[in-house]
């Protein structure tokens, strides 16, 4: 059993503790994964944060990219070696929503013991199937997409999390149409690659909301055609003026309770409002149904932007190798596993599209 060293969290709102464990081998259609790197997302601070519970001591970090190392039995399409994208979602295949063609929320439970321990046996939870903040780790052979040598490490790892659930917004739960515009609230890791989605899927008008002037500037060079400062008056107003008239799509990408009552204002007749930004349980947000009834809006969740990870996640690779999907201009830092708290410090701060932990290799 090999003995890895993993950032811990051991208690809510504290920093994380690099401690050594324990690792167990890959069972029956589990693979194990010698990570490059592991981005930094806001999930994982939430959950490190207490916002949705959760047992400790707990390894965070679902955002990564390695090289297979180890193989279960009955794992196919896999290879020693293998450079691997490794995503939190674990779909079973067989349950109705994966039968469908929505293997994002698969209805049946990972209720398997963590491969993660300490020397003395004390079970470590591995948060959202992958307990990334570590050397390695052991998943599902389904949260695996296998991707070209040339891609960095930085690169195959954002497009676990951040890249997916932003185009994926767009393209598969707001099924954008060419010419439709679209407003975008939040020009954060997510938010500017719905701006990107929005972009590649032929928008008119892309508009960024934002509370800050510097990230509207960046929003701009992933692709935005305006960008609207969210603490001006009524910025909806400016928004549908740029537009010339109430948005066909708007993607909120933050969890912040003010953006999501904000958000209908932007619509249009028969607009569509996809919601994406986790809010802290309990959190509650208020809207006029009235409104969208007898305009004919909607409004959907939307979990990891309803990918399907091995027809998704190949041709976003495939975008970013023609030159046009950005990957490394999201990265802002580059850190080692013992700075991550330094790490998550810098994306607390705000400004951070992408921290991204590597490992030596």
């Amino acid at each position: 059993m090999p003995r890895i060293k993993a950032a811990v969290c051991t208690a809510h709102n504290q920093p994380l503790e690099i401690e050594e464990l324990d690792l167990r081998a890959p069972a029956t259609g589990e693979v194990e994964v010698t990570l490059d790197a592991v981005a930094i997302c806001h999930s994982d601070i939430h959950f490190a944060d207490g916002a949705w519970g959760g047992d400790l001591p707990a390894v965070y970090g679902h955002e990564a990219a390695g090289r297979v190392s180890a193989l279960g039995d009955g794992v196919t399409g896999l290879e020693i070696g293998q450079r691997v994208c490794v995503t939190l979602i674990r779909a079973c295949g067989a349950c109705l929503n994966c039968a469908s063609g929505r293997p994002t929320i698969c209805e049946t439970p990972n209720d398997g013991p963590s491969p993660l321990t300490r020397p003395d046996g004390t079970a470590v939870v591995q948060a959202m199937n992958c307990g990334a903040f570590a050397e390695r780790v052991v998943v599902d052979q389904s949260q695996l997409v296998p991707l070209p040598d040339d891609m960095a490490p930085e690169c195959v790892a954002l497009m676990a999390c951040g890249v997916i659930t932003g185009i994926g917004a767009v393209v598969n739960a707001g099924k954008l149409r060419a010419g439709e515009d679209v407003v975008v609230i939040g020009a954060g890791g997510v938010g500017l690659n719905a701006i990107q989605g929005a972009r590649i899927a032929g928008a008119r008008r892309i508009v960024a909301v934002d509370m800050s002037e510097e990230k509207l500037d960046i929003a701009r060079q992933f692709g935005a055609t305006d960008g609207i400062l969210a603490t001006r008056k009524d910025p909806w107003r400016a928004a549908i003026k740029a537009m010339g008239r109430g948005a066909d799509l708007v993607i909120v990408t933050v969890g912040a309770i003010p953006a999501y009552d904000d958000a209908p204002r932007y619509l249009g007749w028969g607009g569509r409002m996809i919601m994406v930004g986790m809010p802290h349980s309990g959190a509650m947000a208020q809207y006029e149904p009235v409104i969208l009834a007898y305009m004919s809006q909607g409004m959907q969740g939307s979990k990891m932007g309803d990918v399907v990870i091995r027809r998704d996640i190949p041709w976003m690779a495939d975008l970013y190798r023609q030159g046009r999907l950005k990957l490394d201009e999201l990265v802002s830092g580059r850190w080692s596993l013992d700075q991550i708290n330094d790490a998550i410090a810098d994306t607390r701060a705000g400004g951070a599209r992408r921290n991204v932990i590597l490992f030596d290799t």
